[in-house]
């Protein structure tokens, strides 16, 4: 990872604890709403028409440097694993491998080997006892 790079780590962590919760108006009132993220439409809605005490919309100056967007924090870029055969073309320069949490222990043991074996990162390893 080059010093650009870093850096841009370092203000993607700056700008993300900045960055607000961005919850769905009125989810707070009601159970049947969730709180994820919908954008604000009615005419006279308060947080829409940007209320601070209404909570801040979505916007492109809270995204983060689009070299680091998607990134793990250790600078690889994830790629979620089921099977063995998901190891094949992946550049361990680049790639990490999280193994997928519905795997179970015997099938995740083979993936770790054969990961292993190949030189990747696993940025979800089982435990040693």
């Amino acid at each position: 990872m080059d010093i650009i790079t870093k850096r841009l780590f370092k203000v993607r962590k700056v700008q993300k604890g900045k960055k607000p919760e961005f919850k769905r108006t009125d989810s707070h009132k009601y159970k049947r709403l969730d709180s994820n993220w919908r954008r604000p439409r009615g005419l006279r809605g308060k947080q829409r028409r940007h209320y601070k005490a209404k909570g801040a919309l979505a916007q492109v100056g809270y995204g983060s440097p689009l070299v680091v967007k998607g990134l793990h924090p250790s600078g690889f870029s994830e790629i979620l694993v089921n099977t063995v055969t998901d190891l094949t073309n992946l550049d361990a320069s680049f790639q990490a491998v999280r193994i997928a949490a519905k795997v179970g222990g015997r099938k995740k043991a083979i993936i770790q080997a054969k990961a292993q074996e190949l030189g990747l990162k696993i940025l979800n390893p089982t435990r040693g006892e």
